[in-house]
């Protein structure tokens, strides 16, 4: 038995997955058409029915999701004699595969401990699966791999909507090992799909913890003397003061950005500045949430080093996208070991005073709390494409605690951010060797051994 070791300090066990797994040695395999394996591939339902406001859930392809059916609070309902209707001919039974087969073609769901009537429309393919040739839960794998996600694109018709016919559906086709071999199979990529289930929670649970802690840290902060949140000014009043801002500590300032921080456009470089290598630029396409991205940038040539001394990012520089598809995205740099342009479109933030007066570190949390862009986003350019700039943010408030508790309350958000990364990189090691493992187990390139 092999066992993946992904540890870290958030306590994460070993994930036992690679369970009795060979060199490949490709026996007893088949591959047949789904035709052949299903005791019938059938579509939803085509017919027009009365909403009710309390009936049995009819459900779409967007309530495929996660590899579950999902059955929304305000979900379409139908009269039980629709219902019946749309069954006369078959129903929905547990350890039927559901696949979505309009528009977003190739959702999977596995019907299991169905507790609930419900039916579906005709953008879910329904699939009842032989049990004496095939495991449901090794067909629903095959059914999330890139071998089968292919298949399926390539069976789409050209409407404009795009989907799959029964008939194409019917030919693709299946290649599987003995049912004992799909079980296995089928347990080593669920026991995979468990752990990163967990772990995507963790995540949510920690990103809810920050935004929480993000609007408790800049309305009421720390007391620097005993490190812990303010109370809330309802509960002690005499700790706040009123501003244009609503109520604040009373150690604090609200300020007016322009007059505390200096925004700085980077240089608009052309098509012919650019060459195939050399110093690379950050343009708003490189500003990520967790640092800037320079995989896929532009190059200016070395030589010209001098000509743009005032557009070099430095380490824990404070950046933000002005304008396109990810305008307000902010970054603090870190991790840079050699000289990168900064392109026109990118913002720069600096502090006018430099000394104790404000660290861009909890600048940077100040512009992804969200009050000051609000402010900001009210006078975007309402053009095809948004734009924001210097003398958007001049006139902006923003709240400015004293220099010691502003690093307290970034430190507070670091703390959490860390947690974060930890999971964010263990959920990436998961999903590279969930997709390592459905490459090889069902091909038959790794086999399956007897001792599960």
């Amino acid at each position: 038995m092999t066992i993946v070791e992904e540890q870290n300090n958030q306590g994460h066990n070993p994930i036992q997955v690679n369970q009795g797994l060979s060199n490949p040695v490709r026996i007893e395999w088949k591959e047949e058409p789904l035709d052949k394996v299903t005791q019938f591939i059938k579509d939803g339902s085509h017919g027009s029915h009365k909403d009710l406001e309390n009936g049995i859930p009819l459900l779409s392809a967007k309530d495929i999701v996660n590899g579950k059916v999902l059955i929304p609070e305000d979900c379409r309902r139908i009269s039980n004699r629709d219902f019946d209707q749309i069954h006369s001919n078959y129903q929905i039974e547990e350890n039927d595969l559901l696949l979505t087969i309009v528009g977003t073609i190739g959702r999977v769901a596995l019907v299991e401990n169905k507790k609930q009537k419900f039916t579906i429309q005709r953008s879910v393919g329904i699939f009842r699966i032989n049990s004496t040739k095939l495991d449901s839960h090794y067909c629903y794998h095959y059914f999330t791999s890139n071998r089968f996600q292919q298949s399926l694109e390539r069976s789409k018709n050209a409407s404009a909507q795009g989907g799959v016919y029964l008939g194409e559906l019917a030919k693709i086709k299946i290649e599987y090992p003995p049912l004992s071999n799909q079980r296995q199979i089928a347990q080593i990529l669920s026991t995979t799909d468990a752990v990163i289930e967990k772990t995507q929670i963790a995540i949510a649970k920690y990103k809810a913890i920050k935004q929480g802690m993000l609007n408790d840290l800049f309305t009421r902060g720390i007391d620097i003397n005993t490190g812990k949140l303010r109370p809330a000014c309802q509960d002690a009043p005499n700790l706040y003061k009123e501003s244009k801002l609503g109520m604040v500590p009373k150690e604090w300032e609200v300020e007016i950005f322009g007059k505390q921080i200096d925004l700085l456009h980077g240089h608009q470089f052309r098509n012919y500045d650019f060459t195939e290598f050399g110093i690379p630029v950050v343009k708003i396409g490189q500003v990520k949430p967790e640092n800037v991205d320079l995989s896929g940038c532009s190059y200016i040539g070395f030589d010209r080093i001098d000509e743009f001394k005032n557009e070099i990012i430095q380490n824990n520089d404070v950046l933000m996208a002005l304008t396109g598809a990810t305008l307000g995205k902010a970054c603090l740099v870190n991790g840079l070991n050699g000289i990168v342009f900064q392109n026109y479109r990118v913002g720069r933030f600096e502090p006018l005073k430099k000394e104790n007066d404000i660290d861009k570190l909890f600048l940077y949390h100040t512009l992804i709390a969200g009050e000051l862009l609000c402010q900001i986003f009210n006078k975007v350019n309402s053009g095809a494409q948004g734009n924001i700039g210097k003398t958007d943010f001049e006139k902006a408030i923003f709240k400015k605690p004293p220099f010691e508790e502003q690093k307290i309350i970034s430190q507070r958000i670091l703390s959490i951010d860390d947690k974060l990364k930890i999971e964010q990189t263990y959920l990436q090691k998961l999903q590279m060797l969930k997709a390592g493992l459905m490459g090889d187990l069902l091909s038959g390139k790794k086999r399956v051994g007897k001792c599960l």
